[in-house]
């Protein structure tokens, strides 16, 4: 269902490539139960970049972070791509949030408030469940091969979370 919302955006013919980068995102960054094995087999096999790391996962062991850990968040999903398609990026996150469930306002904790680049065109925090709060944020920004695309997802920690209320 997630697919067939990031691919209505833009005809298949278009870039499908594209599309399954975005679809990627949606399917899977939402997902607690997301390993970095998973990662590996459904979003980098997209070939989208992904920018992975879960602190205290559900399930598996923890994925370390490659670069630096946002402080207060204990999970991250980013995946980027080649291109300028914030606008397609920002419509498939808030579908993704609105297939999961994940429709709650939250404030957004000031530890993302300067995150918002000249290039973002989402950038919102919703309430995970009544102890946890997640932050979206969707854009372009300069990328090793020019502009790229972004999509990432950033879970507090309880204590953040809290904090943030």
């Amino acid at each position: 269902m997630i697919f067939a919302f990031a691919v209505s955006l833009a005809p298949a013919h278009a870039n499908p490539q594209r599309n399954d980068m975005l679809a990627a995102f949606a399917a899977h960054c939402f997902s607690p139960y997301l390993t970095s094995a998973r990662v590996q087999a459904d979003i980098t096999s997209s070939g989208a970049r992904v920018d992975f790391y879960d602190l205290n996962p559900f399930s598996n062991v923890p994925a370390t972070p490659g670069g630096n850990v946002t402080p207060g968040t204990d999970r991250r999903c980013e995946v980027s791509f080649d291109g300028d398609y914030g606008t397609q990026a920002a419509e498939v996150a808030l579908g993704g949030l609105q297939a999961e469930g994940i429709q709650t306002e939250a404030p957004l904790p000031d530890t993302h408030t300067e995150a918002e680049l000249p290039g973002t065109t989402l950038l919102a925090a919703r309430f995970l469940n009544p102890a946890r709060i997640a932050v979206v944020h969707t854009g372009a920004r300069p990328g090793p091969n020019g502009v790229e695309t972004f999509l990432s997802v950033e879970r507090l920690t309880p204590d953040a979370s809290e904090a943030n209320r």
